[in-house]
């Protein structure tokens, strides 16, 4: 029998929880849990116990715990979950953005051979070698900046052999790396300039072909669509999620992006999220406010293509589950820093503290289907990260300029 390990954390300056917290709908500063002075209890990579440091540390030592002192200032929060990003891949868009600030629109760009299908030439042409070395390096740097839980699409290989290639890259990467990936399988990007057919004969191709594989070598249990008039329409869209959702497969959904459709779609097939969400209006806000399909906003492509935000205030003033993802891309969003487009994001939507916390955090979590990380709470896995300050409001304050100087993956600490 495996000893029980035991370790004790603290003491932190505030504990932000995030207890007590509703999944849906806005959320009020004044409600946040503050633990001043806190510590952090953790048996066997969870979370046994948190409260004031003094107290706590009686029980600690009576339990034998090993103590990671807290030296300096920190707020501690629970690790970010980052719920939607295509972080596996290989080449630069750099020639894109460089046209995008010139004037030309996202669909010019991808028209003249530009886009996604620069992606899918640069990633084919890369081996399984070079997208281990490439992901290994940006879930690292997700680490870094706190992200513990992190989503990662394929979707830039659209055939066979290629969209394997990239999704046996994340399992690969995923056991032997801290920062914990969650594949979703995003073969339905658009309809490849090499299929000689129809798009939904390029979905047909999938369905027979690709996701069987995907299933059989357990390398994802997730499907993504784009669905948009640029890539898969609605009604194709519905076809090919049907079918997924009939083999087994969780659904999430490139969703309302240029134009409407998606988000409903995504609601009546009992999606775990609907992504983009740039163009809903009050009646797709409405639709998803009275789901359960999480609505996930994705700020850092509004800032790749100049495009606005998604309502996010409205959407939280109605109801929904707002989670906020970083969408990093090669293309509409190359920065990555989830923190940093979290505070942007509420300084131009009116977000206050506690709806940006949740959005990356356990609300973020809720879009992956996991209900076990994203509070700092009693059975929870002990994933949370410290900042180098006394006040929490200091974090926002620094639009992501402020880093964590402390992370904590499943009790073991990766960052000090």
């Amino acid at each position: 029998m495996l000893k029980t390990s035991y370790r004790f954390f603290g003491p932190f300056s505030q504990l932000i929880s995030l207890s007590n917290l509703p999944l849906k709908g806005k959320l009020e500063e004044d409600n946040l849990e503050i633990i001043s002075h806190a510590g952090i209890l953790v048996c066997d990579g969870k979370i046994k116990k948190t409260g004031p440091f003094d107290s706590l540390q009686v029980e600690a030592k009576k339990l034998g715990a090993q103590t990671v002192v807290i030296p300096s200032e920190m707020v501690v929060l629970p690790g970010f979950v980052d719920a939607h990003t295509h972080i596996c891949y290989a080449g630069t868009r750099a020639n894109d953005y460089a046209l995008r600030i010139s004037g030309k629109s996202y669909l010019d760009i991808a028209k003249a051979g530009g886009g996604i299908w620069q992606t899918v030439t640069d990633t084919r042409n890369a081996s399984t070698e070079d997208l281990v070395s490439l992901l290994t390096q940006r879930s690292a740097l997700m680490l870094q900046r706190g992200v513990t839980t992190t989503e990662v699409k394929s979707g830039y290989g659209l055939n066979l052999n290629d969209e394997l290639k990239m999704l046996r890259a994340i399992r690969d990467v995923n056991q032997n790396t801290t920062c914990e990936l969650i594949s979703t399988c995003l073969a339905a990007h658009i309809k490849p300039k090499d299929f000689e057919g129809t798009p939904r004969e390029y979905l047909d191709y999938l369905l027979e072909n690709v996701l069987p594989v995907v299933r059989s070598e357990k390398l994802s249990n997730r499907v993504d669509i784009f669905t948009e008039a640029s890539a898969f329409d609605v009604h194709d869209s519905a076809y090919f999620l049907q079918k997924a959702k009939a083999m087994g497969f969780e659904l999430t959904v490139h969703a309302d992006q240029f134009s409407t459709g998606g988000s409903k779609l995504a609601v009546s097939l009992g999606a775990q999220s609907a992504d983009h969400l740039e163009a809903s209006k009050d009646r797709e806000i409405k639709t998803l406010a009275s789901s359960q399909t999480v609505a996930t906003v994705l700020p850092g492509a509004s800032l790749g293509l100049g495009i606005n935000f998604a309502p996010a205030r409205k959407m939280l003033d109605a109801g929904c589950c707002l989670a906020i993802a970083s969408d990093w891309n090669p293309g509409s969003a190359p920065m990555g820093c989830l923190l940093t487009q979290a505070s942007l994001l509420g300084a131009y939507e009116k977000l206050n503290a506690a709806e940006i916390f949740a959005g990356i955090t356990y609300r973020a979590a809720k879009a992956l289907g996991l209900a076990d990380r994203g509070k700092i709470e009693p059975g929870l896995q002990a994933d949370f990260i410290g900042f180098p300050c006394s006040d929490y409001r200091e974090i926002l304050y620094h639009q992501g300029q402020m880093q964590p100087s402390f992370v904590c993956k499943k009790g073991r600490v990766e960052k000090q």
